[in-house]
């Protein structure tokens, strides 16, 4: 069974082939003094490769905080984070930039498409910027998962707003990524479209191995999930294995009480 599992809270993480991320003892505050405000408060948390987790919590509880930490986007106060077992605390401003490029895919709810390139070009423009050559098995495959064979001469105009963020999804999982992170990836979406794009993150790790963490407050989205971690001002509070839409909602339910 996948799992989130939290490292013990008297040691620091250390390498672990089955990890794709781990954070250990993560906080971040925004401010100093009386006018500090604290994202994230101690947490320590472990995603396992080929799994896909949903992170969810009311508004304002440290979720995207969570997951730009854990991306590398942001820098978290205290704590560490490790990729594939790299400690990202301990790279260069060059380093860092380059392990985003090459083992981080992202998926956010604006689609980030360049308007003037075709769905295929967008797709390929990341790896073209870092001078390595598409590999076109692997092209074809991922094509295949997000079914945008017949839309590759499309530029993003041309496309639904489902089709270009199943492009964004894409461009994303054409790095073989270590960890897809996707920050409410069918916020912009009707219904329809939101469910074939987590359709597709679904397939992408059932069938190609991908590791996806994904932040959302929809329990219907959470339900593709494996597993999921709520937080609650800045804190871990509770998880969720094999997660319904249902089960999850009774669970955000609860923070109201």
């Amino acid at each position: 069974m996948p799992t989130i599992a939290p490292t013990r809270p008297d040691a620091p993480p250390t390498s672990d082939s089955a990890s794709a991320v781990r954070a250990f003892g993560l906080s971040k505050v925004y401010g100093n003094g009386p006018a500090a405000v604290t994202a994230l408060d101690d947490v320590t948390v472990g995603v396992t490769r080929g799994t896909f987790v949903a992170v969810m919590g009311p508004s304002g509880s440290g979720k995207s905080t969570l997951l730009h930490c854990l991306a590398g986007l942001d820098t978290a106060t205290s704590g560490s984070v490790e990729i594939a077992g790299v400690d990202l605390s301990g790279l260069s401003d060059r380093d860092l930039t380059r392990l985003r490029r090459d083992r981080i895919g992202f998926v956010f709810q604006s689609f980030n498409l360049v308007p003037t390139l075709t769905a295929e070009e967008n797709m390929t423009l990341p790896a073209l910027l870092a001078g390595r050559k598409v590999d076109q098995a692997w092209m074809a495959e991922v094509v295949a998962t997000v079914t945008l064979a017949d839309r590759l001469s499309h530029k993003p105009s041309e496309l639904s707003g489902g089709q270009q963020q199943r492009v964004a999804v894409a461009r994303a999982l054409l790095a073989r990524p270590e960890v897809t992170f996707a920050d409410e990836p069918t916020g912009n979406l009707d219904s329809r479209s939101g469910a074939e794009i987590l359709g597709f993150l679904r397939r992408a790790v059932d069938t190609m191995g991908q590791t996806v963490v994904m932040v959302t407050h929809d329990p219907m989205a959470a339900g593709y999930a494996d597993r999921v971690v709520f937080l609650a001002d800045g804190r871990l509070v509770d998880e969720m294995a094999d997660p319904t839409s249902s089960a999850v909602l009774d669970r955000l339910k609860r923070f109201g009480d």
